[in-house]
């Protein structure tokens, strides 16, 4: 007899987070979703125990370990900008400075070899005062004189944040000033004495996914609870947000409703009345430019008569779109190889990031007489570009560029001049490796770009210690970068490391992402698995020297793959994963990735859902590789419960695995130099040990 699922509606307090648990009776391992009761957090601690005996004893680790905090910890990482008024800001880690200090000094200084900064805050000394692990998110800031900002803290670097006033000019917090209680989401200043609040905070009501419903105006003397709501969503909705967008040209109150991940309406709010824009709800707002209203197409739009095609990035007259009128513009429309990755502006130029065949391309546009006219930046080919911080008040601004052997070099464009600013030290070298591009043919017979790196002269003969990483999924493209760990941890103990580009991405724009989107995700996992076989076809590798690696939505890629198809690999790292994905959407985040995966709820979509969630294909007698399992117990965004519970169930299989939870560092894994370093050296050390 079928035992149906029984939904309770307990609520949980844990450690500030409310935590809805739906009882399910076939599922014995749901007690491991209570997140810090002793009996789930002891299991943490014993596994912890024996994976750190198994691994730290090894006698790679200490090496790796001590190499990666050296990396971590380098005084010659570049210091990575932001503009903010006459200052260059910039939030800094290392030895010295644990949890980090924000500070700033000027360009004349910052471009010297070794700057003099100016520290605003310190959050070691803020922690040790306060006995709290303060963990820095960012600011909000107050335009446009810059004197005063919202800093978000985070209790051990969950999403949920504490957000409070302070004042740059003393450098301390307001006293009563605003001050915001732990939760999920953020404010934007409107004017000195108001703040826009999009938050669950002092009772604001939040969405089925924890997220902000309403956007409420905070005066300044006012309770927050007090405030008036100006904008509501509803509860299934996955987030509601309100606040000012400010350009060089006006500010504009902006205010958007999140039915899905995916699709949203939006608002403006002009002389006190709120009027919803007539633009495409899948369609991503990419801001204002010259009074322009960017828009990102998701998927075609036809207005007036005329189709702007998928992946385009185009722009409506903002005036003209409030009387109801379409006045459209094109900036761009990439081919299928191609894609818009990355837009924003300085005071005159519009900067497009784009992707050709996962390399990057830099343009400017100007916006004359109702045209876009083109330039390209003057920018290293066949590598990564990363616009780091733009100035709206001048055209200057920041890019950098990397690749999988070239160190990243900072570079700052002040009008029509381009010169190298800093530059990365070579941390291992380069020169021995070299970079090829291959493709692997799907299950349905689509192209599979991946990147191979690997030592010079490297024999193909299926021994080379090889890890693959990939991601696929929310359109977020993988791109080649440089990272001294990779380098110095894998590639130079002979490891050949591999990136896929897989379906779910966004390598080649939306209809990448959109092919693998719901009841198509087995695409995404059938285009790793042809990676995988073609890295083995070719002598590149074989099964015993194969491991993958991925980390969040990578973590379930991984997950389903090495469950689907266990004798292609003998290593799998499984990060920060979604695992039981019948109970994702009623966990933390959860509900909001709905429109990435499905509602396991409804039966048709469980039907597609259940044939790839791994925590309901584990099955005993397999020969399943030895799995090491990642997570954190500050991780709000997605539940430790999904790694626990896997673990769990494996081990009552008679499956081998290694698990180690950070008590802190949430969805990242990790918050300090010597925590990231310690996870580098127990993923690496674990592969090194499966794969050699």
């Amino acid at each position: 007899m079928r035992i149906r699922v029984i939904f309770v509606g307990l609520l949980f307090l844990l450690a500030g987070r409310v935590y809805l648990a739906a009882q399910d009776t076939t599922d014995s391992y749901l007690w491991l979703e209570n997140i810090e009761s002793e009996r789930a957090l002891d299991w943490a601690r014993s596994h912890n125990e024996a994976t750190l005996a198994a691994l730290k004893s090894h006698p790679v680790f200490d090496s790796i370990y001590e190499k990666c905090l050296e990396i971590y910890d380098s005084k010659e990482r570049i210091a990575y900008p932001s503009f903010r008024g006459r200052y260059l800001y910039n939030f800094w880690q290392d030895a010295e400075h644990e949890r980090g200090v924000w500070r700033r000094t000027s360009m004349e200084e910052y471009r010297k070899p070794v700057p003099l900064w100016e520290v605003v805050l310190d959050l070691d000394d803020l922690s040790r005062t306060e006995n709290v692990k303060w963990v820095f998110k960012g600011v909000s800031w107050l335009y446009p004189d810059f004197r005063r900002c919202m800093v978000r803290l985070s209790r051990g670097g969950g999403d949920a944040v504490v957000i409070r006033e302070f004042d740059l000019e003393s450098k301390k917090f307001v006293e009563n000033g605003f001050t915001m209680e732990e939760a999920k989401g953020s404010v934007s200043w409107k004017d000195e004495n108001t703040l826009y609040v999009s938050s669950g905070a002092a009772g604001g009501a939040t969405t089925s996914s924890g997220y902000a419903r309403t956007v409420r105006v905070w005066k300044r003397g006012a309770s927050l609870a007090s405030a008036p709501v100006l904008f509501e969503g509803k509860e299934k909705d996955v987030s509601v947000w309100g606040g000012v967008v400010h350009t060089p040209e006006r500010d504009y109150e902006f205010f958007s409703r999140g039915m899905t991940f995916y699709t949203s309406r939006r608002y403006v709010r002009e002389n006190g009345k709120m009027i919803k824009l007539d633009i495409p709800e899948d369609g991503g707002f990419e801001g204002f430019f010259a009074n322009q209203l960017l828009l990102s197409l998701k998927t075609d739009w036809t207005v007036n008569g005329a189709t702007y095609h998928q992946g385009s990035l185009i722009s409506l007259d903002y005036d003209k779109l409030l009387e109801g009128r379409h006045e459209v513009s094109v900036i761009v429309t990439p081919d299928e190889r191609s894609s818009v990755e990355r837009v924003t502006r300085t005071r005159n130029f519009l900067l497009v990031g784009m992707l050709v065949n996962v390399r990057s391309v830099l343009y400017k546009y100007r916006f004359e007489k109702g045209e876009w006219i083109r330039s390209k930046v003057d920018a290293p080919d066949y590598g990564s570009i990363r616009i780091v911080a733009t100035d709206e008040e001048t055209d200057r601004f920041f890019f950098t560029y990397d690749s999988f052997l070239e160190p990243t070099t900072l570079y700052l464009v002040n009008d029509t001049s381009i010169a190298k600013v800093k530059s990365l030290p070579a941390f291992f070298d380069g020169s021995k490796y070299e970079v090829k591009q291959y493709e692997a043919t799907s299950e349905d017979g689509t192209r599979i770009p991946f990147f191979v790196v690997q030592a010079k002269g490297t024999a193909y003969d299926g021994k080379n210690p090889t890890l693959l990483y990939g991601y696929g999924g929310f359109e977020i493209a993988m791109r080649p970068r440089y990272s001294a760990t990779i380098g110095t941890s894998w590639l130079e103990r002979g490891g050949v490391y591999v990136l896929a580009n897989i379906r779910g991405g966004g390598e080649f724009g939306p209809r990448w992402h959109l092919a693998a989107l719901k009841e198509h995700r087995q695409r995404a996992f059938d285009d790793f698995i042809a990676v995988a076989e073609e890295l083995i076809k070719k002598g590149i590798t074989s099964p015993e020297h194969l491991g993958i690696m991925g980390g969040s939505n990578g973590g379930l890629l991984v997950g389903a793959v090495f469950t689907q198809r266990p004798e292609l690999f003998n290593a799998v790292v499984c990060r920060v994963p979604l695992l039981d994905m019948k109970r994702y959407n009623k966990l933390l985040a959860g509900a909001s990735w709905m429109g990435e995966y499905g509602n396991p709820d409804v039966p048709e979509e469980w039907e597609y859902i259940r044939k790839y969630s791994p925590y309901h294909n584990l099955r005993p007698g397999m020969k399943y590789p030895v799995v090491f399992f990642s997570t954190s117990t500050r991780d709000d965004r997605v539940h430790p419960g999904h790694a626990r519970k896997m673990v769990a169930k494996m081990e009552d299989m008679g499956y081998k695995v290694y698990y180690y939870e950070n008590i802190e560092g949430g969805h990242a894994a990790a918050t300090t130099n010597k925590q990231r370093a310690f996870s580098s050296g127990l993923v690496f050390t674990y592969l090194l040990a499966q794969l050699k």
